[in-house]
């Protein structure tokens, strides 16, 4: 059974999902105002392969993602570049759909903006301000009370007295407690506004979130994701006005990511230390940018290193060696799993095993290590063991979202900038077999040498000639 570490409840708990066989899923997409950074590649990723498990596992997953897309930011900086708020952030989420795409992620079922929620989020807001959880300020904003919620605090573990003692929250003259937090925003003069019972205004970024899981998703469901970053206070105020509103519970487990760190500080947009997955993109493909980041618990923080991306280009390397040349049977589209007789059940077992505990890739990767070892060992590139073995090894190094290529094109991929093109190793290598067929060995010799100076490994295998970048 799959467990999942609670955020809410500091433990692992057994997954039971509210409708047997169903779940509905939740996760805190981007602010969509400059293109997207590691920490963003992320949350793509390790909410990614949530949804890939959940779906290998039989269940039928409604997978929420939002986008922000009005917001301070988004504002600010198209007046600095001179065009609408609608432009950049339409451009930013195109920016980013091009990322998802180069990681391998999957579209969630819905990815619900903020701007086509607004209707949603004063309906939300007008039945807090009835019930007494918010109020409307002589300024024209509207404010959360977080002393009408007595369990505030139960998700990050923060108490109130602390933080009203400490004076973290900062203080506007026109809320009744520092604490408080907005839920919509008064217009301000060139700014985007809706209209609303309390004036034009836009909503505040908290209760976006709320309206629109439970929009989609109903008023509790499963799961509730995004980076630890959010713990508190954004995800800390969705319970409080969403459990005010319904009176019931939110969402049922609390999954939170590890960030990204760069010299043991987070990686971040504010902080001007982050790199953008273009940056990365540019030296890394797309898979070893996901290998690199399933490598490591969703839950402990990732310390960006060019030497763990180059162990990620290495672990690929070895298990699209391990399948070149093997025969290999077209695997399910979709999310079936392949039939018994297709694969090796005992090395599925251990991969399911790993992801079923709150899902852990490090150790489910370990399992593709072993599995490449096995198969490296099974010399018979055609026989019945090692189709099965390499169907094995496709088959879960997809559910982790890599080893969905044809291992040829992978191992011959890379840049050749400052290289030779495929084409020119091609006609080196042709070279090469006209000196060997002419028993001119020293000419043979030198092309290899030229080949490997130019970082071109050749394997010569079963009368053939094949070649991969070093």
């Amino acid at each position: 059974m799959l467990q999942i570490y609670n955020t809410l409840n500091r433990q692992k708990e057994a997954f039971k999902p509210l409708k047997e066989g169903h779940v509905g899923l939740y996760v805190c997409g981007i602010t969509v105002y400059d293109v997207c950074h590691v920490g963003h590649g992320r949350v793509m990723i390790v909410y990614d392969v949530l949804y890939r498990h959940l779906k290998s596992l039989g269940y039928s997953v409604k997978y929420v993602r939002n986008i922000t897309d009005v917001d301070d930011k988004i504002i600010k900086r198209a007046a600095e570049t001179g065009v609408t708020p609608t432009a950049l952030s339409e451009r930013y989420i195109d920016e980013m759909h091009a990322d998802e795409r180069a990681l391998n992620v999957l579209p969630p079922t819905h990815e619900p903006k903020a701007t086509e929620t607004v209707d949603s989020m004063i309906r939300i807001i007008t039945q807090l301000i009835e019930s007494g959880h918010a109020y409307a300020a002589d300024n024209g904003d509207v404010f959360y009370s977080v002393k009408s919620f007595a369990e505030y605090g139960k998700l990050s573990g923060r108490k109130v007295e602390d933080l009203r003692a400490g004076e973290r929250v900062a203080v506007d003259e026109a809320k009744n407690d520092p604490l408080d937090f907005v839920l919509w925003k008064s217009a301000k003069p060139t700014e985007p506004s809706w209209p609303s019972p309390w004036g034009d205004g836009r909503p505040g970024w908290h209760i976006e979130c709320s309206a629109m899981s439970m929009d989609l998703l109903g008023d509790e469901f499963d799961i509730h994701g995004g980076g630890m970053d959010l713990e508190f206070p954004h995800h800390e105020n969705e319970i409080a006005q969403s459990e005010a509103l319904t009176g019931g519970k939110f969402a049922r487990y609390w999954m939170h990511n590890g960030l990204v760190r760069i010299d043991d500080e987070k990686m971040s947009k504010s902080l001007n230390n982050f790199l953008t997955l273009r940056d990365v993109l540019d030296q890394y493909s797309g898979e070893e940018i996901r290998t690199f980041i399933v490598g490591s618990h969703y839950r402990s923080p990732l310390n960006y290193m060019t030497e763990s991306l180059d162990a990620a280009r290495e672990s690929l390397k070895r298990f699209y060696i391990a399948l070149r040349g093997r025969a290999t049977d077209a695997l399910p589209e979709g999310d079936g799993k392949p039939a018994d007789a297709m694969i090796d059940n005992a090395f599925i077992e251990r991969f399911d095993t790993a992801m079923n505990d709150d899902l852990n890739t490090p150790l489910a990767m370990s399992v593709l290590h072993d599995l490449a070892g096995t198969l490296n060992r099974e010399t018979d590139l055609n026989s019945d063991r090692s189709r099965v073995l390499a169907n094995t090894l496709v088959y879960l190094g997809q559910r982790l979202g890599i080893l969905d290529q044809d291992p040829e094109v992978a191992l011959q991929a890379g840049s050749s900038a400052g290289g030779p093109s495929n084409e020119e190793i091609d006609a080196l290598i042709a070279q090469r077999v006209e000196a060997r067929a002419a028993k001119d060995f020293a000419r043979s010799d030198e092309i290899r040498d030229e080949l490997v100076a130019m970082g071109i490994i050749l394997e010569d295998t079963g009368g053939k000639t094949t070649w991969r970048r070093q």
